[in-house]
């Protein structure tokens, strides 16, 4: 189905920085939106064009466009982001993602490899549930629960699950911000994101995976556990892990200068 508008208004594309470096594209998580960004991605803007967008059902997005079928999948995802960079017409393109981000990340870069020079995984997790051989941090019965909570009561859910995603409770406004950012998102759209973020499994993609690739693991990360990104990393043909000293799931707002400095560092690299 065609969008009802285009890439840039429906997913709220904003664009920054340098015309001449490398395109950085920064997507953010569940429940979050670009403003998440805000503490890393202007630091790039000197020698890089940089992007920020919000998923649909997100922040500034086009809640009219969303659609539960184009969305039932985080392929729905990647074909926005597919859409954004055609529309922006850039290539060369190092894709940042932050949880749930980093495999719609890894699916778009599957799609059209040639567009992209880079992909940066910010506590990645190509799927939550345990499996055989597998630990992804749940069992099947975990995520049902949490899925249950969150349809029946999405703010309590928001207010009692942001800050343990969070981390840090020494400092209790960062737990804050995610759970006000939770509960600005549409509930009927975030129950629908949920089901497609904690019940999917993308391992078998990462393999489609050419281009250089950054694992960003965070330390007692109760989303993505040490074993997942240290997994992610060795299904993913060509890339490196670093583990952070950043605590929780979203150093992008608990600790910015690190992960600025683990993307800089992959950058220059490249």
């Amino acid at each position: 189905m065609s969008p009802i508008v285009n890439a840039l208004t429906r997913n709220n594309v904003t664009v920054t920085g340098a015309r001449g470096g490398r395109t950085l594209v920064f997507a953010h998580g569940f429940g979050c939106d670009q403003n998440m960004w805000r503490f890393v991605a202007p630091q790039f803007a000197a020698e890089h064009r940089v992007v920020l967008f919000d998923h649909v059902g997100a922040g500034g997005s086009d809640l009219s466009a969303y659609r539960p079928q184009r969305y039932a999948s985080l392929h729905g995802y990647a074909d926005d982001v597919l859409e954004i960079l055609t529309e922006l017409e850039v290539s060369d393109v190092v894709f940042v993602g932050h949880s749930v981000s980093a495999m719609i990340g890894v699916l778009a870069v599957a799609a059209e490899p040639d567009r992209f020079s880079g992909l940066v995984l910010v506590g990645p997790s190509p799927r939550y549930v345990d499996d055989d051989g597998y630990r992804g941090g749940f069992s099947r019965a975990d995520i049902d629960e949490l899925l249950e909570s969150l349809d029946s009561n999405y703010l309590g859910w928001s207010a009692a699950m942001a800050p343990v995603i969070m981390g840090n409770p020494e400092r209790p406004q960062l737990g804050a911000e995610l759970t006000n950012s939770f509960c600005r998102t549409d509930p009927a759209i975030a129950r629908q994101f949920a089901r497609a973020t904690f019940l999917s499994d993308n391992r078998a993609d990462l393999s489609r995976v050419p281009v250089p690739s950054l694992v960003l693991q965070c330390s007692e990360d109760v989303i993505a556990p040490y074993e997942v990104g240290e997994y992610v990393h060795r299904q993913l043909p060509n890339s490196t892990f670093m583990l952070l000293k950043a605590t929780g799931h979203c150093p992008n707002l608990s600790a910015p200068e690190e992960t600025v400095q683990a993307i800089q560092a992959f950058l220059d690299k490249g």
